[in-house]
């Protein structure tokens, strides 16, 4: 775990992989939150989660009124979240996905008319040969929604063991989702941007996918291909 941001209301980490955020019933290892309470020695109040397959950005509060303005601001969706994920498939251009979704008791979520509105809006990264990587906002919070949008689309995330039609999807190492910024208004309307960099498990599948390319990635303009900070 990587302390990426501090100050006097809230603290922000760069979670690894196959750590969950918070205990839960059968989970092995310390819980992200618990090794953060530790480091900094006080308590913390959880802010939102990530699945435990993700890695990437997450906030915690150091006391009850930060809580209370990021909890609201989720609920109200002034809060912006970005996301890396390559996934399998060409995507030609940037889009959006407003597919209901529906969470079901065996723990999956999918697209189903009786499902909630749900918003997942796109921009290609980089192409590869039989992949691509995209800039993917969920504007809704549901759960699991960015693995379930882009599968019903017909491009899962790599590595995803719980939606594609081939498990993990690509034989990828990992979940190749990772959580990289996000954006609000802070006390007194300032603008806050926090991110977390891509770790180097991630970088690694990036870099074996440009390798196995034809011909050198197209870079949108978003930005050029991803490099270790």
């Amino acid at each position: 775990m990587l302390i990426v941001f501090e100050d006097e209301r809230l603290v922000a980490v760069s979670k690894p992989v196959d750590r969950v955020v918070i205990p839960g019933r059968g989970e092995v290892g310390e819980p992200l939150r618990d090794e953060a309470e530790r480091l900094l020695g006080r308590k913390l109040l959880i802010v939102h989660r990530l699945d435990r397959e993700a890695s990437g950005l997450v906030v915690f509060a150091k006391d009850a009124d930060a809580h209370r303005a990021l909890c609201a601001g989720f609920r109200g969706r002034s809060i912006h979240k970005t996301y890396l994920a390559l996934v399998q498939g060409s995507l030609a251009e940037d889009g959006e996905i407003r597919s209901p979704l529906r969470e079901f008791g065996s723990g999956r979520t999918a697209v189903d008319p009786a499902g909630k509105p749900s918003l997942t809006r796109y921009t290609v990264r980089e192409k590869f040969s039989h992949a691509t990587l995209l800039e993917a906002s969920p504007v809704t919070g549901r759960r699991h929604q960015l693995r379930a949008h882009l599968y019903s689309i017909g491009h899962p995330v790599l590595g995803d063991a719980r939606y594609g039609k081939e498990r993990p999807v690509g034989n990828a190492p990992r979940l190749m989702l990772h959580g990289l910024e996000m954006s609000f208004k802070g006390p007194g309307g300032k603008a806050v941007v926090l991110r977390a960099e891509p770790q180097a498990d991630f970088l690694k599948v990036l870099e074996l996918y440009r390798c196995a390319s034809a011909s050198a990635p197209f870079s949108a303009s978003a930005g050029g291909p991803l490099t270790p900070s």
